[in-house]
């Protein structure tokens, strides 16, 4: 499979025409692609381990788009390619060193990859590596040999891997499952298709202004958790070619290259990786350990490590309810990252964080208010927050009494579902401060929304139908003409989805 677990990651070259031919990629079409996609991507929208974290998800999103941009003006993502696709990253709350690509533009990335990260340009290695599997189009090319079976088919073998990727344990079972040679076929192809990542994504890193260097500790780190895990008990682990000969690869072309220094270790990037450890563990065991790390207080910690550590006890703690100890190091934090303007900002969203956890909305408002250019209150058009801060204070806001500032951050929030119309969280955000403002059509259409965006259709066939009823049987004001002919329209796209998805079955 197309799973890049804890064995491989990116090595690359820039000539895609040179590529060998790894099959024509005819065997399946983009749309045919893409709806294989949205059928796996809504099962792991259901799964537990779905994450919807702003913080997260804005780093995530600040490394994506130069490597996109990137693909494209090297001709490796083609126009057609960029608006059929998703282009959708999915983050799980799992420990496992792992990210993976899906059919039509999804990919899905591992809390317990960027805990180990140690840079931005290790991180955007992997993506980059990725972001190759998608425009190479690996996943149609490994379907050829599968062309005789039905999507449904394929996409059971891709939930299967994704898995065995969260669980080893679980392999055993599906390789004797009934559809082992299938697997084992698909399987066969992923060497060739690893090392055309690895080149096409070297080259998409480097052109988007990361530096490969980063590449050399993902591959000590991803030789590390193939020590741990690679015990040949699993074929699955022996499909990627070996973390070595990869290393030797990737030096290869970094002394081609002249590559600059790598830069010292980025505090905030600390911070995210501290963030996203914390959120991957769920046992008492694990948020105590993380409260105990010496690198807090120790004089040899260098700024990034202290900075790291602190992040980490204060969200373990806070996870833990105590409080007490929650704020202490926080405090702790904001001291040692007050000179780093990055820093201070993570610190002071995770601030309103704790102040939230402590029913101190207010405090929450005020502190989240400190990060703004515009106060939300001022009567001229208050400038936009960024994502993290727009939902905390939208968060804060449904928490406290009618406030002044509702206003400004409905309407920032509508905005932002019309650049992201597939930002199911904002759309959920959305559709209670309607609530609270009594504009019941605008918000069942709102949470129908969010029901799109996760691919759950039946769900948004329920809030449609609910808000047309709704419609059908109050009095609509000014503009609910607009927003319920909205909902008709609406209502019909989902319902034809659902239509061709029982026809395909």
């Amino acid at each position: 499979m197309l799973l890049l677990g804890a064995t491989s990651w990116p090595s690359g070259w820039t000539q895609t025409q040179a590529l060998p031919s790894l099959g024509n990629g005819e065997g399946i079409s983009l749309s045919a692609e893409r709806k294989l996609g949205d059928r796996v991507a809504r099962e792991l929208y259901r799964d537990p381990d779905y994450l919807e974290d702003p913080v997260l998800d804005e780093y995530i999103q600040r490394l994506w788009a130069p490597l996109v941009k990137s693909a494209a003006a090297r001709g490796d993502l083609s126009p057609e390619l960029q608006e059929r696709f998703a282009w959708r990253i999915l983050l799980g709350r799992d420990r496992s060193v792992n990210a993976f690509a899906l059919p039509g533009g999804y990919l899905g990335v591992h809390l317990g990859l960027i805990a180990v990260v140690s840079s931005n340009d290790e991180l955007a290695s992997v993506l980059a590596h990725e972001l190759s599997h998608v425009t190479q189009r690996h996943i149609a090319r490994s379907m050829e040999e599968q062309s005789k079976m039905t999507p449904w088919v394929i996409g059971s073998m891709i939930l299967g891997a994704i898995a065995l990727s969260k669980n080893p344990q679980a392999a055993q079972g599906l390789i004797v499952g009934g559809q082992a040679a299938a697997i084992q076929s698909q399987l066969s192809y992923s060497r060739d298709m690893e090392r055309e990542a690895d080149r096409v994504g070297y080259g998409v890193l480097a052109d988007a202004g990361f530096d490969p260097q980063g590449f050399v500790g993902m591959f000590g780190k991803l030789q590390q958790a193939a020590g741990l895990n690679d015990s040949g008990a699993f074929p699955y682990l022996r499909t990627h070619p070996l973390t070595t000969e990869r290393v030797a690869d990737m030096q290869a072309r970094l002394q081609l290259n002249n590559n600059p220094t790598r830069p010292a270790a980025d505090v905030s990037q600390a911070m995210l990786a501290a963030r996203a450890k914390v959120l991957s563990q769920n046992s008492v065991e694990a948020l105590k350990a993380w409260t105990q790390d010496t690198k807090a207080t120790s004089p040899q910690a260098t700024p990034a490590q202290k900075a790291g550590a602190l992040y980490a006890a204060t969200l373990s703690y806070l996870q833990l309810r105590d409080m007490a100890a929650a704020e202490r190091q926080l405090q702790a934090l904001i001291l040692t990252v007050a000179q780093d303007a990055p820093a201070k900002r993570l610190a002071t969203l995770l601030q309103a964080e704790v102040a939230v956890k402590q029913e101190r909305f207010e405090q929450a408002f005020q502190v989240l208010q400190s990060l703004n250019a515009s106060p939300l209150t001022a009567p001229q058009q208050p400038q936009a927050l960024p994502r993290p801060e727009l939902m905390a204070t939208a968060e804060v806001l449904l928490r406290l009494p009618p406030h002044p500032a509702r206003v400004a951050v409905t309407q920032q929030l509508r905005d932002q579902v019309v650049l992201a119309p597939h930002d199911a969280q904002a759309w959920n955000t959305l559709a209670r401060l309607y609530v609270l403002q009594g504009q019941t059509l605008l918000s069942l259409r709102a949470e129908g929304e969010a029901q799109m965006a996760r691919l759950d259709w039946t769900g948004a066939v329920d809030r449609f139908r609910a808000a047309q009823d709704w419609a059908k049987n109050n009095r609509l004001q000014a503009g609910d003409h607009i927003e319920a002919s909205i909902v008709d329209t609406r209502l019909r796209q989902v319902q034809a989805l659902i239509r061709d998805l029982q026809t395909e079955r």
